[in-house]
């Protein structure tokens, strides 16, 4: 299987690309550098490797079924085996990830990647390269320069004088000099604004998205059902929290359901704790709502994997809850 390669397409959309029980790809925005010698480097992503981050959000076990037309399941075994191979190939040799970067073992056993930084995953910066500008020459007043010598047999006062290419050339030096550089910022100050907006438009959407969701939850009681099984390589332990205890503490729940029972909030609790879940009881609502979350942490990255599992690759109803 081609998993690096899939990885490699993955890189280009998502912030966090997770290979299960083996680590995740981590890629951070690098806005638009323009120096005084000339330098134009363009909006790129530095990629950074975690093999902390293992937990599996679906992403890539979602996107290799897509693509292969595989069931979830038999794509999971899939990467499953290829982790192995790649676990037993780090005792001896490096991997090397296709213009991604390298892994080896240090001296304490522990992967340590080196990106290549050939290859830029920012898709907004499609078509454009480092470069620099070369500074026009400088044309010294030393230089003799030719001039056309006329005689004046006559003594009489020309009607008009030729112009000195000095001058002409010191003109011309400082017209092209503006003009490229108002260029370079022009570009720069394009690529900067387009992405801020991208990026505040998406924010955007997805406030507007959770107020929909809180709204109609607490419209009513209702029930989710059961979560369809899912085969996770997720080992769980669960210890009963109480909110008093986590008070002062910030929190970001993935909620699951929201109840005016107490009875029929326990019972959903139940049903997740025993799929698997890390479910707890969130924060309870001004309403007097008993809300049932998925899973609660105190990092909000993990969180927000956990909603992107739950909602893309389980199509489950969920929603986040910051406390």
């Amino acid at each position: 299987m081609k998993i690096k390669s899939y990885i490699n397409e993955l890189l280009y959309q998502y912030e966090c690309v997770t290979i299960p029980e083996f680590g995740s790809f981590l890629t951070r925005n690098i806005f638009t550098k323009i120096n005084y010698q000339g330098n134009f480097s363009p909006p790129k992503k530095d990629i950074s490797f975690n093999s902390l981050l293992k937990t599996n959000d679906g992403i890539l076990a979602k996107h290799i079924a897509q693509k292969t037309g595989s069931s979830y399941e038999s794509v999971l075994r899939l990467i499953e085996k290829e982790i192995i191979n790649w676990n037993q190939k780090l005792k001896t040799e490096s991997i090397n990830f296709p213009e991604i970067g390298e892994m080896k073992l240090n001296s304490f056993n522990k992967i340590e990647f080196t990106p290549t930084n050939r290859k830029n995953f920012n898709k907004n910066s499609f078509g454009l390269y480092p470069f620099k500008r070369e500074p026009l020459i400088n044309v010294s007043s030393k230089q003799s320069i030719n001039t056309l010598n006329m005689e004046n047999t006559n003594n009489d006062d020309l009607l008009f004088k030729p112009e000195k290419n000095e001058k002409k050339i010191k003109n011309i030096y400082i017209k092209y000099s503006a003009i490229g550089l108002l260029t370079v910022i022009l570009i720069g100050s394009i690529y900067y604004f387009t992405d801020n907006s991208i990026s505040n438009q998406k924010v955007k959407e997805i406030e507007i998205a959770q107020k929909k969701i809180k709204t109609s939850v607490q419209k009513a009681t209702f029930d989710l059902g059961k979560l369809s099984k899912v085969e996770l390589n997720i080992k769980s332990t669960h210890s009963n929290k109480s909110l008093n205890s986590l008070s002062g503490q910030q929190y970001y729940s993935i909620i699951a359901g929201s109840f005016r029972s107490i009875n029929n909030a326990q019972n959903k609790l139940n049903s997740l704790l025993n799929e698997g879940y890390k479910a707890e009881m969130a924060k309870k609502s001004s309403k007097g709502f008993h809300r049932v979350a998925f899973g609660r942490f105190p990092s909000k990255k993990k969180a927000i994997n956990l909603l992107i599992f739950v909602k893309y690759t389980l199509q489950e109803d969920a929603w986040f809850l910051e406390e």
